[in-house]
Formats: structure tokens, C-alpha cells, sequence
């Protein structure tokens, strides 16, 4: 029995070795470096935006420096899109990727995900003196209605899916969608709820609606990882936790989403 239970115990070192040796050198090159590399679309406000001047602002930017910090690492922003966002992380572009990237079955499968926030659904952003028309899925999907869309994320999915009789037409910068929409050129387009009503508050020419009850269950947001390095994800976990610890996600919260 003794050699037994030695074989086998072997055997579980064994295992344990190599996949400690399958960890990737990405935490090791990050605290050397003292750099990690954040990719972001940038166009989704509140989370994450490119300004005027080059850099970036939002709910998802506030965080993910504070876990810099907390890392005592400096920050380098790798433009990306939604289109490519998974592609661009599996070919090693960034470290981390946010956002407000939608938590999902399709995503957890290539990549690792930190914990959940901002709880969100579905909703419609419309011009205001057109929001009685739009009561139902059913209202928004008719051949009069015109949707405009941006590529490669879960909006565009939702769109795709549930409005095949509405006009649809796609615009690579989501951040000019809600303008376009104020400005009759649409009529529709499906986003969350935080950037809804962003653009509403922002523009009176616009209304979120669906916010009480939304299109879809609610999901929530999370930061992006590449699962090449468990170490990684575990250090960036603590990294959350410690904002977190430091209110840094509450200071975050109160500045942007509310």
C-alpha cells in the first residue's frame, strides 16, 4: 500500500510540475517591465472613452489604474475594436482588455474574466419625440424602424438576432451612434444601460428607454484576461480585491455611473 500511495503520489507531483511549467512568463514580464498593456476599444461611455487629447477616461479607466498602482505597474493603452477584441488578445496585443466588455458564455470559453459589476440589459436609445412609439421588441422590429448598429459586440448580436424586419445599417464608431440617431439619421440603436443613459442625460434630444424592464435578463461586465499564465489571473484578482479593499470600484461607481 505504501508503494501505491507513492506512485500515486508521484504521479500528482508530476502533474502539478508541469502545469506550473505550462504558466506563461506574462507576470513575470509585466513586474519587470514595470509596463502592463490595457487594450480598450474606447468608445463607450461611461466605461471607457478616448478624449480629445489621446488619452482615455471612464468608469473602466478609474479601475484599472487603481490596480495598476496596486500593482506598481504604469499603464500602456493598446487601441483595439470590438470586432478584434478577442483576436487581438489571443495574439498577445494587451494584458487586459476593458470597457464594458458584456460577461459571457462565448468569452469565459477563450479567456478569463474578473468579477462582475454594473449590472445592465438591453435597452433602446431613441429621439424623444418618438419614444411612445416603441413599446415592445415587436414595436422596434418593423421595416419603418432604422437601426444602427456597431460591429463585432453583443449589441450587434442582439440586434442580429431579434430585429431582422427593422432597416439595419452598421457604424465602426459607436461613439457617434447616438448623434446620428439625434440627428434623424436613425431611429434606433440597442445598446446598455449605463451608456443609455449617458446619452440621455447628455442630450435632450434623446431618450433610454427599457430601463425599468430591459430587452434582456440583466448580465454585468468584467475585465478581460488571457488564460496563458494562471498567475496572472490570480495577481490581477488580488489586484481587484485590493481596489476594492481601497474603495477605488465605490469612487469609481459614484463618478460615473450614477
Amino acid at each position: 500500500m505504501k508503494h501505491l500511495f507513492r506512485f500515486f503520489m508521484g504521479i500528482a507531483v508530476a502533474i502539478s510540475l508541469a502545469t506550473a511549467a505550462q504558466a506563461g512568463p506574462r507576470l513575470d514580464r509585466i513586474m519587470d517591465s514595470k509596463v502592463i498593456r490595457v487594450g480598450t476599444p474606447g468608445d463607450y461611455r461611461p466605461f471607457a472613452i478616448k478624449t480629445d487629447k489621446g488619452g482615455y477616461e471612464g468608469h473602466d479607466i478609474d479601475v484599472i489604474e487603481a490596480m495598476a498602482k496596486g500593482l506598481g505597474v504604469k499603464i500602456e493603452y493598446v487601441q483595439t475594436s470590438w470586432p478584434n477584441l478577442m483576436k487581438d488578445l489571443q495574439a498577445d496585443k494587451f494584458d487586459v482588455a476593458v470597457g464594458g466588455i458584456t460577461r459571457n458564455v462565448a468569452r469565459i470559453r477563450q479567456a478569463a474574466m474578473l468579477p462582475g459589476y454594473a449590472p445592465f440589459g438591453k435597452v433602446a436609445l431613441v429621439r424623444k419625440d418618438e419614444a411612445s412609439k416603441y413599446k415592445s421588441v415587436d414595436d422596434l422590429n418593423q421595416p419603418s424602424v432604422r437601426v444602427i448598429k456597431n460591429p463585432g459586440g453583443t449589441n450587434e448580436t442582439f440586434v442580429l438576432e431579434n430585429l431582422k424586419q427593422a432597416q439595419v445599417s452598421t457604424h465602426d464608431k459607436n461613439a457617434e451612434i447616438p448623434g446620428l440617431i439625434a440627428a434623424g439619421k436613425g431611429d434606433v440603436m440597442i445598446t446598455e444601460t449605463y451608456e443609455a443613459l449617458h446619452y440621455s442625460k447628455a442630450d435632450p434630444r434623446l431618450a433610454a428607454l427599457f430601463i425599468d424592464h430591459p430587452l434582456t435578463p440583466k448580465n454585468e461586465l468584467g475585465f478581460l484576461l488571457p488564460l496563458d499564465d494562471a498567475d496572472y489571473v490570480r495577481v490581477m484578482q488580488f489586484a481587484w480585491d485590493l481596489a476594492d479593499e481601497r474603495d477605488a470600484l465605490d469612487a469609481a461607481k459614484d463618478r460615473w455611473l450614477k
